[in-house]
Order: structure tokens, then C-alpha cells, then sequence
């Protein structure tokens, strides 16, 4: 990974190219919109491998982890409803390019990633670009309790279930984005919490997340 942040003209308007193809694609929050804009998303690659930045793909990360691919960032980020000062909880911090998105749309972020490796990466990237989310290093299946409850928790792992610690860790009111399905493919399933014990859930369209691990999940 190179920690040269460059960004110039050619990778600014590489962004604004992406965001006009997110926009035909259906995606409609011009926050949401505005914050893919604003983040460099090729700071996540290596310089050999800038021009595969701001294509609408995943792309490796090492350790059998991608960087999420822009519409699936969107897609979930426009799926929270972010307002700022909201604290939101990040299952699976990975490259921290999904971290970056929901602080430019003014969230307060717990961020936390199980793999030691992209977890110490990350914590060097972020901050060099003026990213300075809380980091925890551990099992995302179980949350984070010190800093519950959460407004809105975003899931970045495809799981077989709804964790039931997630769930209590929301307030009520507060939002959960979570693909849900088998190691392979999994529906975006949205869970607003109504009250101490009911939820209304959503299920919406088809992704492929790799598989969130931990002990509430594979």
C-alpha cells in the first residue's frame, strides 16, 4: 500500500464521472452522492493500480478482503439515513473507504475490523487523510457495547443471520443495514428498531459480501 496521497485534476474528475454513473443507477441522496465525490478513493490502492480506483468494481485488499464496490457503498450509506451528529456502529472496517463516506456525511463513527493486518493498515491510512474515526480491533459480530446505543449500525460482511447483540445495541428509532444470506450471495436487509422489543424489517436486493465472521456469525 503507498501512502502518497496525490489527488488532482485527473482523479477528481474521475470521481465526478462515478458519481453521475451511481446517479443513473439509481442512487438519488445527493449527500450520499456528494460524499462519494469528495472521498479519494484511490488513496485504498496501491499506485500500480490507481486506474482501477474509480471503477464501479470491488477490488482486493489482501487477506481475502475487497474494497467495497462504489454502488454497494452507496447503496447501503443511502440506506441509513445519516444526520449529522448521528453515532453510527461500522461492522467490518476494511480498507475504512465506507468509514470515510459516513463521516463526510457528518456521522460519528465506531469502526471496527477482525483482521489484524487490514486493522493496522487502515489506522495509518485514515488519519494521514484527515479521517480520525474510533478503531477497534476484535470480533464486529458482537458489536461494540462501550459506545451503545447506536443510531444506525452498518454491516459490511454478508451474514447468515441478524445478530440478535446488534439488534440491542440500536436505539429506538435507529436503523440496522445488514446483508443477509449464505457465503456466497445475501439480500440487503434494513431493521428499524420500534420499541424495547419489536423491529420491522425490509428485504431488498441481491449483493455478494465476503462472509462476516465472529461468534454471532460463520
Amino acid at each position: 500500500m503507498a501512502y502518497k496521497f496525490v489527488d488532482n485534476y485527473r482523479e477528481r474528475g474521475a470521481r465526478k464521472k462515478l458519481v453521475e454513473l451511481l446517479r443513473s443507477r439509481g442512487i438519488e441522496d445527493e449527500n450520499v452522492l456528494n460524499a462519494i465525490g469528495k472521498v479519494p478513493r484511490h488513496f485504498f490502492f496501491d499506485e500500480t493500480f490507481w486506474k482501477q480506483a474509480y471503477k464501479d468494481i470491488a477490488f482486493p485488499i489482501g487477506d481475502g478482503q475487497t474494497i467495497s464496490q462504489p454502488y454497494t457503498v452507496a447503496y447501503q450509506s443511502e440506506l441509513l439515513h445519516i444526520k449529522k451528529g448521528d453515532k453510527v456502529l461500522e461492522i467490518g472496517t476494511g480498507s475504512g473507504y465506507q468509514t470515510c463516506i459516513l463521516m463526510e456525511l457528518g456521522a460519528q463513527v465506531y469502526t471496527i475490523e477482525r483482521q489484524e493486518n487490514i486493522y493496522n493498515r487502515t489506522i495509518q491510512v485514515l488519519p494521514g487523510m484527515g479521517y480520525r474515526p474510533k478503531f477497534y480491533c476484535g470480533d464486529g459480530s458482537r458489536g461494540i457495547a462501550e459506545g451503545a446505543p447506536y443510531d444506525k449500525i452498518i454491516v459490511t460482511a454478508g451474514a447468515p443471520m441478524v445478530p440478535e447483540i446488534l439488534l440491542k445495541q440500536l436505539k429506538i428509532g435507529g436503523i440496522l443495514v445488514i446483508p443477509v444470506g449464505d457465503e456466497h450471495t445475501q439480500k440487503m436487509v434494513t431493521v428499524l428498531r420500534v420499541s424495547e422489543t419489536d423491529y420491522e424489517k425490509i428485504v431488498l436486493d441481491t449483493f455478494r459480501f465476503v462472509p462476516l465472521v465472529g461468534d454471532q456469525a460463520w
